[in-house]
């Protein structure tokens, strides 16, 4: 008697058990934890505006004259493009390695001589641009709110040249002599550079981020050509531009190489 109610009990008891299990099969996984998916490698772009200066100008040739004066030596802004690859070591240390192109800066400079009481004003003109390779290190020093400050340095190798340059002499008191108005042929060196840096870094995704940066940054010297007076009868030595430095305003985009996880499975009941 007893064993007729304890099975059909069992028979219900076990199709109760089964409906949940059956919803179940019917629903999606949950999501695993989120994991970081960005790698430690990173590409990056660059644009900007430079303010370059030169510390001297060499290959004149003032013999015979009692004093030169330096009255103006110096270069307009110009654009610069840049693009690099880069690895972050850990949360505040990456490196990375990047080559630009920085654009035409005019140049414009005069130098005032006094021979004898008569004077001679040279006017320079020309234009210089280069491509700058750098390896560079930073330290991020802590992020508030998605924004990072780092600072860094870098040092390359930068193709410095020179076109365009022309220097017109004129007397001034009464000389018999025009002056020696001269052009230059084009000329290209490269020198050791260096460079440090200063700036932030806003988080805009997991894998973007956006920086703004000053740069310091020291491309060493360059040259123009040999140069020849605008009748080429004379002949003139290459003019040096010794120690060019400038002060770089920089905006970057740093993109994280990511691999996206593909989405879960869903699983479905049979039936």
């Amino acid at each position: 008697m007893g064993s007729r109610f304890i099975i059909p009990a069992l028979t219900v008891l076990a199709a109760l058990m089964a409906i949940p299990a059956a919803r179940a099969a019917d629903m999606p996984l949950p999501p695993p934890p989120p994991a970081p998916c960005c790698s430690a490698w990173y590409l990056r772009g660059d644009i900007g505006f430079s303010n370059q200066n030169v510390g001297s100008l060499g290959g004149q040739n003032y013999a015979g004259f009692d004093s030169v004066a330096s009255i103006d030596k110096g270069f307009d802004a110009a654009p610069f493009y840049g693009l690099g690859i880069g690895y972050a070591f850990n949360n505040w240390l990456r490196f990375d390695v990047t080559g630009e192109y920085r654009g035409s800066a005019n140049f414009h400079g005069m130098d005032i001589g006094n021979a004898g009481g008569v004077i001679f004003p040279d006017n320079y003109s020309g234009s210089k641009s280069e491509w700058t390779f750098l390896t560079n290190a930073y330290v991020d020093l802590g992020t508030w709110n998605c924004i990072t400050p780092f600072i860094g340095a870098g040092i390359g190798v930068s193709r410095n040249t020179i076109s365009n340059f022309t220097d017109v002499s004129n007397c001034v008191g009464g000389c018999g002599n025009p002056g020696a108005n001269a052009y230059f042929d084009s000329a290209s060196k490269w020198s050791f550079a260096w460079a440090l840096y200063g700036g932030l870094a806003y988080q805009v995704s997991p894998n973007v981020a956006v920086e703004f940066a000053y740069r310091y940054i020291d491309l060493g010297d360059a040259t123009t050509g040999n140069g020849r007076s605008f009748n080429n009868v004379l002949t003139f030595a290459p003019f040096e531009f010794n120690h060019l430095t400038s002060s770089d305003v920089r905006l970057g985009l740093r993109f994280n190489c990511c691999e996206v996880p593909p989405p879960p499975p869903l699983l479905h009941s049979r039936g």
